[in-house]
């Protein structure tokens, strides 16, 4: 089997991670390995079903097109079992938190099984990551001594000593790993974002309360009929869009000596995924409803986070917005995301005092920045557009009505 082209003027690929082990039975379009470009993480799936045998090690640099793995197809395996029924959500955490036995006794790490002993499954996986957790200290009870989730939750509540398995404290140790091309990629263009471009930052600060009064009102009826919640990002995205339709340079960039005005907005979504900082992109998002935006940016967002994120989900894009306030920031100078002109930064709410009316009164507030380039946008044009989104998010009518309260649209205005 070879590596396929993750797309064009891509010429090699890093072997980021084998799904399955040398000599494992696979079947015919069953994901055997991930591996990363300089632009995305694609998977390779098998061609056959059979035993595999890899030709490449994880980490190692291969060419597009090289033969990486083979299959023997005269090997003969089992059928995968039918998935079990979905268990009543009614179970106790106390129950959860229990090792399931499979009618077999505990199989501690190390003792000469099979390839799964040791190995977690992906939900338990996740946990151990999060929390730290070598598969030295989880006494696994899954099938062939697989770790499973419930080995990894009744092993948190018992406790366990997480000094040794953190690497931190007392030694001097130290740690090498090799830059990934996605990675190396991303620290390219951002050190050529800020030789490249005349990049400023301005900043405002946006009143939650409408939106937060908007999302406790109507999210329990949207969910039920669309099976999604109103989030931050929707509203941000429409007022955004409607922004740029009276600020058309924000929404331009630079092509030699020409400045690209774009009838359409392409918003990127900036999200953190496994492999570092990717930006799915929302098509014609100006057409859409917060619903439909919000529908689609948890599409893109999982995709992401699972590494299942294509080339043509991050091509393209007219304006970009970050949300830093996930992880807790109050305030950040975002960098663009070239060949655009600008990006939007959100960050955390949080409540504090302002005045209003001449009455100090406590409002959930957001500090927003626009980081732009001055070569394309001026200093009234990047004020103004962040005004306007500010003015929209305070105000959501006008979201409706190309930023305009519906008052001065009955009346002329």
């Amino acid at each position: 089997m070879k590596v396929p082209s993750p797309g064009e003027s891509i010429t090699e690929v890093v072997i980021a991670r084998w799904l399955k082990k040398d000599g494992e039975y696979v079947e015919k379009d069953e994901e055997v390995a991930e591996v990363d470009s300089d632009k995305a993480t694609l998977t390779i799936n098998a061609e056959e079903s059979g035993a595999i045998k890899t030709l490449a090690a994880e980490g190692d640099t291969v060419k597009v097109g090289q033969v990486v793995c083979s299959i023997d197809t005269s090997v003969k395996g089992e059928s995968k079992p039918k998935t079990e029924p979905k268990k009543d959500v009614a179970v106790t955490a106390k129950a959860e938190a229990k090792p399931t036995t499979n009618n077999q006794p505990p199989i501690a790490i190390g003792a000469k099984t099979n390839y799964a002993n040791g190995t977690p499954s992906p939900a338990a996986k996740k946990l151990m990551g999060e929390n730290k957790i070598s598969a030295n200290k989880v006494v696994a009870s899954g099938k062939d001594g697989r770790i499973t989730k419930g080995d990894i939750l009744y092993t948190l509540s018992n406790g366990f000593d997480s000094s040794s398995t953190s690497g931190w404290g007392g030694s001097r140790d130290k740690e090498r790993t090799k830059m990934t091309p996605l990675r190396k990629k991303l620290a390219q263009r951002l050190v050529a974002v800020k030789n490249e471009t005349a990049m400023l930052t301005t900043f405002n600060e946006v009143d939650m309360s409408a939106i937060y009064n908007l999302r406790a009102k109507y999210n329990p009826a949207i969910e039920k009929k669309y099976e999604v919640k109103l989030g931050f990002m929707s509203f941000f995205t429409k007022a955004v869009t409607e922004a740029l339709n009276l600020y058309p340079a924000v929404n331009a960039m630079i092509d030699g000596d020409e400045i690209v005005y774009h009838k359409y907005a392409d918003i990127g979504i900036a999200v953190s995924a496994p492999k570092g900082l990717v930006v799915p992109v929302l098509r014609n998002a100006e057409q859409m409803s917060l619903t439909q935006i919000e529908t689609e940016i948890k599409s893109l967002a999982v995709k992401a986070r699972e590494n299942k994120i294509t080339l043509d989900d991050m091509t393209g894009g007219t304006f970009t917005i970050t949300n830093g306030g996930v992880f807790g920031s109050m305030m950040s100078t975002p960098i663009i995301n070239p060949p655009q002109s600008a990006i939007l930064g959100m960050h955390n709410v949080v409540e504090r005092p302002i005045a209003i009316n001449g009455e100090v009164v406590i409002r959930p507030m957001m500090y927003v920045a626009l980081s732009y380039d001055h070569r394309i946008i001026d200093g009234r044009e990047s004020v103004g557009f962040l005004v306007k989104v500010k003015e929209m998010l305070e105000n959501p009518s006008k979201m409706l009505f190309g930023g305009k309260d519906p008052n001065e649209i009955v009346f002329g205005l």
